[in-house]
């Protein structure tokens, strides 16, 4: 009894500590929260309007970096590029955190960069790390996987003549969402400059500004420019406690890691075959000049150029950025002080505090004001406060009203509506996923004569008019904010997802003859026509990715000298392939003409006729189809022009359809698109399995 009495007795004394000690746990995490909150507040009252990074001004060449929690910063400067020792230049702190120096003279054109210490730095220790000027207007790059740069003191002068914005109505947009390289570095673009800014415009050439301009499309939109981390960890190997076994190619081709906000992409400048490691680039600045060029010859041609922009994160694996310069400041940490990293790339911007919320501002009005940049493309917005959202398109808005602004509603959460409600365009993904599928395997959508999800008839119509609120579960106060797609860079394109989901190709075999593998067969073909008519006669944004056009295959070479195991097979995430995975090959345009010429057809239509843009809601009557649950017809009418548009998904069923009263001539059938009446018809019209129609009506 004794015994049981002490030990009762210890058993409470234990819970007694163990309770004590979850106390003090919990109060001690409680006082890290305090702390923290404390710190944010302290951190969200800096603010400076004075003019960062460098300039010239009278004759003296000025300096300012902001950083709130450095205890001391040096302005390096290099006459050469491949200099490792710098003249050192102490810079003085303002109260509100901007750090400056002044040098006589107008030093256009030397390299530069900073050294910023913290506590418990070595101040003047020859090994800290250089950072980049987060304002940098050009940068040059010794090309390693860490990257390392050297800022470019830049003062020219463009001429650009009478250029300006291209002004449009965003319901009117065109997309072509392409990658500046891939449109020119296949031998068959027949470019003398090929991969570069140079190459896309030259003239005399099948490819780049070309072929786009023979396609139709009114506006591009480049994969991300702004200066970017080229280069991965190398293969099998460590950084920062992270191995490499995801990254044969070392590459980050796309450039979704950007590292200088106000610097054109050097890369695009240079004229090499592929990047060559160990090499300085950028170190001329050329860049600058060639991409206001690139700009101006789209511009002169009325095509429009948008921005893929990447604000919600750094690039991850290279050293002297914002990470060294105030990694507090400009991060989300968690409460070990360890990187936020809900966009998967290592490092989330702290877009809420307003000296990162002034850089991103700073930085979409400068591409607008000196590049003549007519609107962005946000990646992974929600990742973005929203306070930064509104302000961005505010402060834009005030130098173009019709500068356009589109995302990805995705990142740290899924919100269409708020954007919408924001006056921000996003990727329609419910389109998307609708009309294709989520996936070619078990995701089918309505072109495979399936319905994926909570997808329906009346969802369908709901896309036609374009995902408003006001149908069940729409996502856009506007049609113009409805980004409608089928394809981009992510993910199968949609000439492979129809070869997938129909059966004809193992993702996982071996492709031995690309050029026969590219060829379509007579259904995969409707079945590619069929989402392109549907795409381009519904309400909203359009967007197609470069090569959609011609039901582009990325399939990875057999005979590149890379340890990659997919070698032969489908791609479905090229982001690291330059090579010829992601290069558009002109020769498959030819392959595949009939396809090509039906898009062009349809881009034709849908840029002639205001009907497929800007009719209204009310002016959209759909027709039921008692054959089959997958075809539907709908009259659209807008001014003086009626139009009767006709779909049958069912992949068995012949349907028919009752004409309205008159005689209507078809611009639209499974064979071809355009603007030319194909045949004259009145009381029906039947259509093929898979196919679709537009007729006009008659006057």
């Amino acid at each position: 009894m004794k015994s049981l009495i002490n030990i009762i007795f210890l058993s409470l004394i234990i819970i007694t500590i163990s309770a004590g000690d979850n106390l003090f746990v919990q109060e001690k995490s409680n006082l890290a929260v305090e702390a923290r909150k404390q710190r944010d507040a302290e951190l969200n009252s800096y603010f400076s309007d004075k003019q960062l990074g460098s300039f010239i001004i009278e004759g003296k060449t000025y300096f300012r970096l902001f950083t709130p929690n450095a205890v001391e910063v040096e302005l390096v400067t290099f006459v050469n590029v491949n200099d490792t020792e710098g003249k050192i230049h102490k810079m003085k702190r303002d109260k509100d955190a901007v750090w400056e120096a002044i040098l006589e003279g107008k030093l256009n054109g030397l390299y530069y960069g900073f050294k910023v210490y913290h506590d418990g730095d070595e101040i003047g220790n020859p090994d800290q790390v250089l950072c980049i000027d987060p304002y940098s207007k050009a940068v040059a790059t010794y090309n390693t996987y860490m990257n390392p740069r050297k800022s470019i003191v830049y003062n020219e002068e463009y001429d650009w003549e009478d250029d300006s914005w291209i002004q449009r109505d965003w319901r009117d947009l065109i997309i072509y969402e392409m990658h500046v390289r891939d449109m020119t570095i296949h031998p068959t673009s027949g470019a003398k400059k090929p991969g570069t800014y140079m190459g896309l415009t030259e003239g005399g050439i099948r490819g780049g500004i070309n072929y786009i301009k023979e396609l139709g499309v009114n506006t591009v939109e480049l994969l991300p420019a702004q200066e970017f981390g080229n280069i991965e960890i190398p293969y099998k190997d460590s950084l920062a406690g992270r191995f490499n076994t995801w990254n044969p190619y070392e590459r980050n081709h796309w450039g979704y890691m950007t590292a200088a906000y106000f610097a054109p992409e050097a890369y695009y400048a240079e004229e090499w075959d592929s990047l060559k490691w160990n090499t300085w680039m950028g170190k001329d600045a050329k860049q600058v000049k060639a991409f206001k060029d690139m700009v101006k010859s789209f511009h002169k041609e009325g095509i429009a150029v948008m921005m893929d922009v990447v604000y919600n994160h750094l690039s991850e694996y290279e050293i002297g950025n914002l990470k060294e310069i105030d990694k507090e400041y400009y991060f989300r940490l968690d409460d070990k002080g360890n990187f936020i990293a809900e966009s998967y790339c290592g490092n989330d911007l702290k877009t809420e505090l307003p000296m990162l919320r002034r850089l991103i501002i700073d930085s979409i009005l400068y591409w607008m004001k000196e590049y003549h940049i007519d609107g962005f493309r946000f990646d992974l917005g929600k990742l973005i406060d929203w306070q930064t959202i509104e302000d961005i398109i505010h402060e834009a808005r005030k130098i173009n009203p019709d500068v356009v602004f589109v995302c990805e509603p995705w990142g740290g959460g899924y919100d269409p509506q708020g954007f919408s409600v924001r006056r921000w365009g996003a990727w329609n993904d419910q389109i998307r996923n609708g009309i294709k599928g989520e996936n070619p395997f078990d995701g089918l959508g309505w072109i495979f004569g399936k319905w994926y999800g909570n997808n329906s008839p009346q969802r369908i119509k709901s896309y036609v008019n374009g995902t408003l609120i006001k149908d069940s579960l729409g996502l856009f106060q506007t049609k113009e904010h409805s980004v409608n797609y089928l394809e981009s860079h992510d993910g199968y394109t949609l000439g492979d997802f129809i070869r997938i989901g129909l059966g004809d190709v193992d993702p996982h075999s071996i492709i031995k003859n690309v050029d026969e593998h590219t060829k379509l067969t007579p259904l995969q073909l409707k079945l590619n026509k069929l989402g392109a008519l549907f795409l381009f006669t519904s309400q909203g944004i359009t967007m197609i990715h470069s090569g959609q056009e011609y039901a582009r295959s990325k399939v990875i070479p057999n005979d590149i000298n890379i340890p990659d195991k997919e070698k032969g097979h489908i791609d479905h995430n090229s982001y690291n392939k330059d090579n010829g995975v992601n290069y558009i090959n002109y020769n498959h345009v030819d392959i595949n003409r009939d396809l090509f010429e039906y898009y062009k057809g349809l881009i034709e239509l849908r840029k002639t006729y205001e009907a497929f843009r800007h009719a209204d809601y009310e002016n959209i009557h759909f027709v039921k189809n008692n054959d089959s649950y997958f075809s539907f017809g709908y009259l659209l009418k807008h001014n003086d022009d009626e139009f009767f548009v006709l779909f049958n998904a069912d992949r068995n069923i012949n349907t028919e359809f009752i004409l309205p009263e008159g005689k209507w001539e078809v611009l639209v059938n499974e064979e071809k698109a355009g603007i030319s009446s194909l045949v004259e018809v009145s009381k029906t019209y039947k259509l093929h399995p898979s196919t679709g129609a537009v007729l006009r009506k008659i006057n």
